[in-house]
């Protein structure tokens, strides 16, 4: 419980938080475009 404590309440909590979702979001963005160009090559 601490964790999520301090994950929400201290400035590196933040930071961690918001470097986790922008990994998350590119790991889902270049899944998304492999999957696109290997279903579309010439």
């Amino acid at each position: 419980m601490k964790m999520l404590i301090d994950l929400f309440s201290t400035d590196y909590g933040l930071m961690s938080l918001a470097v986790i979702v922008i990994v998350l979001l590119m790991a889902a963005f270049f899944v998304r475009m492999f999957v696109h160009k290997m279903n579309h090559n010439e």
